[in-house]
């Protein structure tokens, strides 16, 4: 459970970093882009007072005549300033809503009169319009629109964008971590399985030859078949832990034989006052590919877990339903439940909720259903105070 909780809290802690990296580089976008903004508005007033101060000196250095060459002049001169503005788009439009001049705009030449149009209303939405006077006179005037530039758009969608890689290296670096770690997991748990197989084959041995022995005496027969029927137990789990790691061998078994054997064992070692039940016939016949020695391991170690859920006194009920493609199996108890928090983690290797053991039950499972039957195995249900339902479903 320690262990668990490690690895939580630093899955978070990494979690926790991106998102603070990803906030200050946010605040910081936002205030640059703000400055930019503010820029980008003087920059533009200051063309727009530039060309009404040119205009306020050609009306009073000369007539009529004087002041249209002059105006025509300062709007070729202002018109040169705003032609190298390569970023921001600008338009200036007439009195009657002509446009009279267009900067870092795209269009094709059919469509010019569209976009103009377009991009005056966003021009619009964006800020009020700069009127530019260009004599004393009503409707001598113009108005300059303009929206922040591409320059500016982009850097407000910079923080996204960096926080996106961010968060894509933290999965990334996170997965190659855990890939490397069950890969070290595996090998380890793999050459234990095996060397506990090879320690075990001497002294399963050793007993075989003894029961022989047995069976030649004068004893009770009864007594040496129990203890046979054990050591065959022995030298069963010994061949599970043989075929940890190694590709098992399916072959197509009736599944209700495997049920029926693995509640005969159980209900022979254990408390009187746990009460089985399945909801299938023993006469049912549903074959699919299995590895019986393995999968009746994941049932025995389900209704194990559910024995000690239960204290040891309670019903655990086994059913069986066959689809299309798949069958379904069903381990239902009346234990002490399951919190919600717990339906994925319960499965991962060293969680517990008991004292004792090493929390490696669930995860064989696991691998057992999924990995080596390609199967899936999750909790159905649970109710604190109520009970359990761990639902696996097999391939047919």
């Amino acid at each position: 459970m320690d262990i668990y909780l490690k690895r939580k809290r630093g899955k978070i802690l990494l979690l926790l970093v991106a998102v603070i990296i990803g906030v200050v580089s946010l605040l910081f976008t936002n205030w640059l882009s703000g400055k930019m903004a503010n820029e980008e508005r003087k920059k533009v007033e200051l063309w727009a007072e530039a060309t009404k101060r040119m205009a306020e000196s050609g009306i009073q250095n000369g007539n009529q005549a004087g002041v249209e060459q002059l105006n025509t002049a300062y709007l070729t001169l202002i018109q040169s300033i705003l032609g190298q503005n390569t970023t921001i788009p600008v338009l200036i439009v007439e009195p009657d809503g002509s446009f009279n001049y267009n900067a870092n705009i795209n269009f094709s030449e059919g469509r010019k009169e569209h976009v103009l149009k377009k991009e005056l209303e966003k021009m619009k939405a964006h800020s009020d319009p700069i009127r530019i006077d260009l004599s004393e006179e009503d409707g001598d005037y113009l108005l300059l629109y303009y929206r922040e530039s591409s320059i500016l758009r982009n850097l407000r969608y910079y923080p996204l964008v960096q926080l996106i890689v961010i968060v894509v290296f933290i999965i990334a670096a996170y997965s190659a971590f855990i890939a490397t770690q069950r890969a070290e997991q595996n090998q380890v748990w793999v050459g234990m399985s095996k060397e506990t197989a090879h320690q075990l084959g001497t002294p399963i041995s050793s007993l075989m030859a003894w029961i022989e022995i047995l069976k030649l005496q004068e004893v009770d027969q009864s007594l040496v078949a129990e203890f046979e029927k054990d050591t065959l137990r022995l030298e069963k789990i010994a061949e599970r832990f043989s075929k940890i790691g190694s590709k098992p061998e399916l072959i197509p078994t009736n599944i209700v034989e495997v049920l029926t054997s693995a509640v005969s064992y159980l209900k022979t070692r254990s408390s009187d006052r746990v009460k089985f039940e399945t909801a299938f016939s023993s006469e049912e016949l549903h074959l699919i590919p299995l590895n019986a020695a393995l999968f009746s391991w994941v049932i025995e170690n389900l209704c194990k877990n559910a024995i000690d859920a239960m204290d040891n006194h309670g019903k655990i009920t086994l059913a069986l339903k066959e689809k299309e493609n798949t069958v379904v199996i069903d381990v239902t108890d009346t234990g002490k439940g399951v919190q919600k928090s717990q339906f994925k983690t319960i499965f991962q290797p060293g969680f517990s909720t008991k004292k004792r053991g090493w929390g490696l039950g669930l995860s064989l499972a696991k691998r057992i259903v999924e990995n080596y039957h390609q199967g899936k195995i999750f909790i159905k249900w649970s109710e604190l105070g109520k009970g359990t339902t761990f639902r696996i479903i097999l391939n047919k």
